[in-house]
């Protein structure tokens, strides 16, 4: 009969030796997921060569419906004043009492001489780090079907949102994350249609999360039908305060 006396094993040296160590299975993992980088079979997701060198990391795509108006914080028309009251071939804009120019006052700013409203004084500090693009119109005067363009290109044929195209060109180095997610999307003016994949693979397609509701409070003074409650549930702790709530946001 053998006696021996067991020597206590350290938490570090049993991670040292376990299935042959913590530091080579990770190292195995490593090298394993470099060695498939120039794989053809990495995924429709998978990262993807640009044609340049990319500058960005990610992109926030802040759609606010029912904001101001361009035309009254930075896209400066004096043409706008000249041709104040005169209709044009529009027919909405001739069924109404004609062209009207903004009622705020324009100002370059920066050293790019970009152009800002009086309504956007703090902003305007910024002007140098901020790149607008006023190449874009539309013919479209209602707010759905131009709603729907924005996001697609067109409003007439179902066609791929922004966020889906630039998935399918561009891929995403999350692995176990959406590489297209949409908040509180609206559930009108097109709908899904604003976020969704359309001909490509549905993989491309935005994940939702939330719904467009209103915060209790406003919904209680604008008198609204719609249900109320927070837009992303998951996101209330009633057990911290919003000050709490939002160190926890500051993490993520």
């Amino acid at each position: 009969m053998s006696d021996t006396m067991q020597t206590p094993v350290s938490r570090r040296t049993a991670l040292k030796s376990l299935s042959s160590g913590f530091g080579y299975l990770a190292f195995a993992g490593l090298a394993q997921q470099t060695a498939g980088d120039d794989s053809s079979d990495r995924g429709p997701l998978a990262p993807k060569a640009t044609h340049f060198p990319a500058t960005a990391k990610r992109v926030i795509f802040l759609s606010m419906n029912g904001g101001p108006s361009h035309l009254d914080l930075f896209d400066h028309k004096p043409k706008l004043a000249d041709h104040e009251g005169r209709s044009t071939a529009n027919s909405v804009i001739a069924q109404s009492k004609g062209l009207m120019p903004s009622p705020f006052k324009f100002a370059k700013h920066g050293e790019s001489g970009l152009w800002f409203s009086e309504l956007c004084p703090h902003v305007a500090k910024h002007a140098d780090d901020l790149c607008f693009i006023h190449s874009m119109h539309t013919d479209l005067p209602n707010h759905s079907q131009a709603f729907i363009q924005m996001h697609t290109g067109s409003f007439q044929f179902t066609r791929p949102s922004i966020g889906a195209w630039s998935l399918y060109g561009l891929g995403t180095e999350n692995e176990n994350l959406p590489g297209f997610i949409t908040l509180n999307p609206p559930s009108e003016k097109g709908g899904a249609r604003n976020y969704g994949s359309a001909f490509l693979p549905a993989v491309y397609q935005a994940t939702k999360i939330g719904t467009n509701q209103i915060p209790k409070f406003y919904a209680k003074r604008l008198g609204v039908d719609r249900e109320s409650g927070a837009p992303l549930r998951n996101m209330e702790n009633s057990l911290l305060t919003p000050t709490q709530q939002r160190k926890q946001l500051d993490f993520v």
